[in-house]
This record gives C-alpha cells, structure tokens and sequence, in this order.
C-alpha cells in the first residue's frame, strides 16, 4: 500500500478545522499530521513537517492563508498549497493563484469531493472550484494578448502542453528526456512570456486557448 498523503490543515476555527480532519482521516490515504490555528503557525509547521499538502483557510487572525502560501511557495517550491474558504471574491482567487496555490476549493464542497480534489492536487493536477475558473478564463480572455503564444518556442510550447496535463517539472523533464533544472529555466521563461506568475494561471490561459482539456472542472 502506499505511502498515505499527510496533509497540515490551517483553520482559525477549531471545530471546521477538526470537522475536516476528520473528513479526510477516515480515508486511509490521507494522514493529517498537523492543524495550525494560524498562517504563523502554518508556515512554521510545513518548513518543520514537510508535509505533501498544506490546505489553507484565507481568512485567519494574523498572517491570512494567502501571505502564509506566499511564504510556503516561494521556501518549498515542490510543496502542493490547497486553499479551503468561503470566499467566492475574485481578487482573493488571483492572489491566492499568484501566491502559489495549486487548488481554491470553496467551503461548501462536501467531504467525498474534498478527498477527490485532494487527491488530484497531490498528484500534480490544480484545481479551481468550476465557477471561479469559468469567471476567471473570461477575464484572462481579456487581457492577455494572443500574439504571447506565437513567442513561445517549441519546445516551451510542449512543456506548457505537459504542464497543462498535471505533471511537474521532474516528470515532463522525463518526458522530454531534458534536466529538471532545464525545466524550470524553460518555465521561467514562459511565464515571463505569458505576463503570469504561477504555473496554475499558465494552465488557465493555455486552457482558454484550447492548448489543455478543462482538468479544472469536475471529473465525473
């Protein structure tokens, strides 16, 4: 059997955070090996704990989930960064995406979905509450210039289609029989390109242009 997913859990509200533990530890696939009661504690626990995801409320007393994210990302870059709130506030979603995040799941989402979705932003796929991605493509249908794909090589063309399908920079590096570290240079630079900051709006932008199947909507 393998290894479960151990997950640090941040929540201000001790009985939604506990009220999800629970959730996700009745299933034998995850292990929740910490709960933080504030995005201090969240930063300090994951550098300590090195958990595989770190699922953040946005709103807590103190440093919020987004700063707290900000803070994960940029010392554990391979860390997965799910957020879990109410908050439906598009800008709140650009942040969090910017920050770092790999998932934005809202509140409401009941617990079987909640281990679906866990599971598939543990094995390298993002995810958008379907509502919020819809919002958010038409927004990015707006700004972002289509001549910024016709600079984008073959090559990076082909690691953006890879990185569309879910999988990280050590995988598509054997995928495409090049270095991990020549990887992340090859993303450095298409994300300079697009005028994004964080590999899950690149996926979002190459979904709008028909580059990717929707992996942000659910899989039925």
């Amino acid at each position: 059997m393998p290894n479960p997913i151990r997950i640090l859990l941040a929540d201000d509200h001790p009985l939604f955070r506990e009220g999800v533990a629970h959730s996700l530890s009745v299933d034998p696939e995850f292990d929740v090996v910490a709960q933080a009661n504030s995005g201090e504690e969240a930063v300090e626990m994951a550098l300590r704990l090195h958990p595989d995801i770190v699922l953040l409320d946005v709103s807590m007393v103190g440093m919020g989930g987004i700063a707290a994210a900000a803070k994960i990302a940029t010392s554990t870059p391979t860390m997965r960064i799910m957020m879990l709130t109410v908050s439906e506030n598009r800008e709140n979603l650009m942040a969090a995406l910017k920050a770092g995040a790999h998932g934005y799941i809202l509140k409401g989402v009941s617990a079987s979905e909640l281990r679906a979705i866990t599971r598939r932003v543990a094995g390298g796929e993002a995810y958008v509450t379907p509502a919020l991605a819809a919002d958010m493509l038409t927004e990015f249908s707006q700004p972002t210039p289509v001549d910024s794909f016709s600079e984008l090589t073959a090559r990076e063309n082909k690691i953006l289609k890879l990185l569309s399908q879910g999988l990280t920079n050590r995988e598509i590096g054997e995928q495409m029989y090049i270095s991990e570290k020549t990887v992340k240079h090859y993303m450095t630079s298409i994300l300079q390109k697009l005028h994004v900051r964080s590999r899950t709006e690149a996926a979002l932008i190459a979904m709008q242009h028909g580059i990717m199947g929707n992996q942000f909507a659910d899989k039925k």
